[in-house]
C-alpha cells in the first residue's frame, strides 16, 4: 500500500483470466518396493531426480512438476503429482524409469490422471 498525501493506494496485481492459465492435471502414483519408503522427502527427491535427469531443467521447469506432500499415504504408498497437461506423458515416463527409492528397489506406476484434486484423491488415493 503506498500512501500519498490522505490518499491510500493499493497495489494488487490483477488475477490472470482463466483462458491464459496453464492448465494442470493430477498425475496419481503408487509405489511397489520391497521394503516400506515412509519417507515422503525420499520419494520426492527420487521423482525429482529422475525428472531432472530425463526432462532436464527446461522439461521440469515446463512441466511444473508438484509433489503433494500432504496427498502421500504412506501406508498404500500412494500420491499425487501436479502436473502441466502439456507434459503429463513425459513426467509419466520419468516415473516409469525410476528404480530405486532410498537405496530400496521400488518401481513407481501412475494409476491415474485427474483435472480436480479431490475427485483424484477419492477416486485413487483414499480407496
Amino acid at each position: 500500500m503506498i500512501i500519498i498525501g490522505e490518499q491510500k493506494i493499493q497495489n494488487k496485481i490483477k488475477p490472470l483470466l482463466t483462458s491464459l492459465r496453464e492448465k494442470k492435471r493430477y498425475l496419481a502414483f503408487e509405489i511397489l518396493s520391497e521394503a516400506k519408503i515412509e519417507d515422503f522427502n525420499a520419494v520426492s527427491n527420487a521423482i525429482w531426480a529422475k525428472s531432472l535427469e530425463y526432462l532436464g531443467e527446461l522439461g521440469c521447469a515446463k512441466a511444473g512438476i508438484l509433489v503433494l506432500p500432504d496427498k502421500y499415504d504412506t501406508i498404500g504408498q500412494k500420491g499425487l503429482l501436479k502436473v502441466s497437461n502439456r507434459s503429463l506423458n513425459e513426467v509419466k515416463a520419468a516415473l516409469c524409469l525410476i528404480d530405486s527409492i532410498n537405496g530400496k528397489r521400488a518401481i513407481v506406476r501412475t494409476t491415474g490422471v485427474s483435472g480436480i484434486l479431490r475427485k483424484a484423491h477419492e477416486k485413487y488415493i483414499a480407496k
